[in-house]
């Protein structure tokens, strides 16, 4: 052909061989990002044969990145993110130390300078949030809190990495003066510092205030066309629009940016099949992610570097992860969420590419350092989705083995167990509710505008705390462990209401809650008719699907129960 096809070459290599490797992966009982991984290996400068044009698979990647981030957002709302500050603020900040100080120690026994060992061991403490996402995706934990958790310590971890990599060149001449050149004066890096906070605070200032009434308002209009492939565009156009102005205007990362527009279009009534419209896109992209991870790896260096290679590996998938399983736990979350938080952040990825590209380029870090980066991030992210598929049994394992995790699991919280002084008129004919999200905030205003009792059951601790300051009867922990459940004297209930939208989760609510009192009655949600058709067919309860009307059809439902 006379014109170039770079890009089309790029893309029909990547996603051919993709398919190719992720086929073979899945029959090997691997997951299929592993085979994207390796199609990226193949077709890299490292490999002899066709090469594919690296900025390109790059560019593409960030656009999957964006949609990914996006339909994260629309997933995840302002109040999903406050509720778990109190653990994910103070948890990514002591891990990103943490890790840290690990590859500092580790490089500097190497020899390598203090900015060196700096750069490298800040490129080891940043998880990827794509690699997090499709996980947490694929377990179907994305919705709950170990997920919510999850994600919100790595959008910390997001804005730490955002004021490092807009830092770094202006602390560039401190850390590592170079000959000749005077480093910066102290009213210079305050004056840098000040505007990175400055443009980070105002970008997401305007995006509360301006944008979640703008962007549901801008979906809203396009849905009355009627058009769908309007309606997609717009989806899109959103989605890519908002996290490139962030980039270029206010210097945030595309994913950051693409992540905030995702919440403030959560706002819109639309925002289910917003998410639905750009899932086979957000997954194509996805998988260039991977292909491009793949393309950037030098098999040389497990080769020339296998002992240092090990003891990166090490410090990713062992040292952030004790160091993540420590800080939950001691905020007295169950094991359970330890460990899953813990494997999240077990992997490093985009964030980590780009800082050890910047440090190479600024002379900051030795390019061995960006390889044993990059090797370190492909075994990381290949070993993630088995180290998930490994959370329950190890549970299981560690409780079976160490007294220590059981107690633990039994360990005396006051949230874990209704206060003696609660009002027995509570904890006879209630209503027990799971999950004190949207939805069920909606119901419990009902059931006390009507005066029902009720008790509400929820994992996330603070949640907790604030309610019990209100005065209103709640339980911290997992309501599909038995545990929970008869704290929240389920034995005793009329009628069981189910908000959060985990299919699995609901039915062993459902089967626990029977098992205690087979006579209850249960009223679960859901967000789709294939999941709707399956619970009714279970018998699993009286089954409501949506969202905006969800709440007051669920409450209505409860009113004529008790006929009020």
């Amino acid at each position: 052909m006379p014109h170039d096809v770079s890009l089309i070459a790029t893309i029909a290599a990547a996603f051919g061989l993709a398919m190719v490797f992720g086929y073979i992966a899945v029959r090997l009982r691997m997951p299929p990002l592993v085979g994207y991984l390796l199609a990226g290996i193949v077709i890299s400068p490292a490999t002899p044969g066709f090469v594919a044009d690296v900025g390109l698979a790059s560019q593409l990647a960030e656009i999957g990145v964006m949609l990914l981030m996006f339909g994260v957002g629309l997933h995840f709302s302002i109040n999903d993110l406050m509720a778990v500050r109190r653990i994910a603020v103070p948890g990514a900040i002591v891990q990103i130390g943490v890790a840290t100080l690990l590859g500092i120690g580790l490089s500097h026994f190497w020899g390598w300078s203090l900015a060196a060992s700096l750069v490298f061991g800040l490129c080891l403490s940043v998880a990827s949030t794509v690699v997090l996402l499709r996980a947490l995706e694929a377990k179907g934990l994305l919705k709950s809190i170990n997920g919510q958790i999850a994600v919100g310590w790595l959008v910390v971890e997001d804005l730490v990495m955002v004021l490092v990599l807009v830092l770094l060149p202006a602390l560039a001449g401190v850390i590592a003066p170079s000959e000749g050149v005077a480093p910066p004066t102290g009213t210079e890096i305050w004056q840098t510092v000040g505007i990175t906070l400055a443009k980070v605070t105002a970008f997401i200032v305007l995006m509360l205030v301006v944008g979640r009434r703008l962007l549901p308002k801008a979906l809203w209009w396009v849905a009355r066309t009627g058009s769908q492939e309007l309606f997609t565009l717009s989806v899109v156009a959103v989605a890519v629009g908002v996290a490139f102005g962030a980039g270029k205007l206010f210097d945030v990362s595309f994913a950051l940016g693409a992540f905030f527009a995702g919440m403030m279009m959560r706002e819109s009534e639309f925002s289910h099949r917003a998410a639905d419209e750009s899932l086979p896109l957000r997954d194509a992209f996805a998988v260039l992610f991977f292909v491009s991870v793949g393309m950037l790896f030098d098999p040389a260096v497990i080769l020339n570097q296998p002992f240092k290679l090990l003891a990166v590996v090490a410090i990713i998938m062992l040292g952030k992860t004790v160091a993540a399983v420590v800080l939950v736990l001691l905020f007295r979350y169950p094991l359970n969420t330890a460990l899953t938080v813990g494997v999240s952040l077990a992997q490093i990825g985009e964030f980590s590419f780009i800082l050890a590209g910047l440090g190479v380029a600024l002379k900051l870090m030795p390019a061995e350092g960006q390889s044993l980066v990059l090797a370190g991030a492909l075994i990381s992210i290949a070993a993630n989705s088995a180290l998930f598929s490994a959370v329950e049994p190890m549970q299981a394992w560690v409780r079976k083995r160490s007294a220590y995790a059981r107690q633990l699991e039994a360990r005396d919280d006051p949230l874990a167990e209704l206060p003696a002084s609660t009002d027995e008129s509570l904890l006879a004919r209630q209503v027990v509710l799971v999950g004190f999200g949207r939805v069920g905030q909606r119901i419990a205003q009902t059931l006390r505008e009507k005066g029902i009792p009720f008790v509400v059951a929820e994992e996330n601790r603070e949640i907790v705390d604030a309610l019990r300051k209100e005065g209103i009867a709640a339980v911290s922990g997992d309501a599909s462990t038995p545990e929970v459940l008869i704290q929240a004297h389920i034995a005793r209930a009329a009628m069981l209401v189910i908000t959060i939208p985990d299919t699995m989760s609901v039915r062993k609510v459902v089967e626990i809650a029977r098992m205690l009192n087979p006579e209850i009655d249960v009223i679960v949600r859901t967000h789709n008719d294939e999941e709707a058709e399956m619970l009714r067919q279970e018998s699993v309860g009286t089954v409501f699907l949506g969202d905006t009307e969800l709440a007051r059809g669920m409450a209505a439902h409860v009113l004529q129960r008790f006929k009020r």
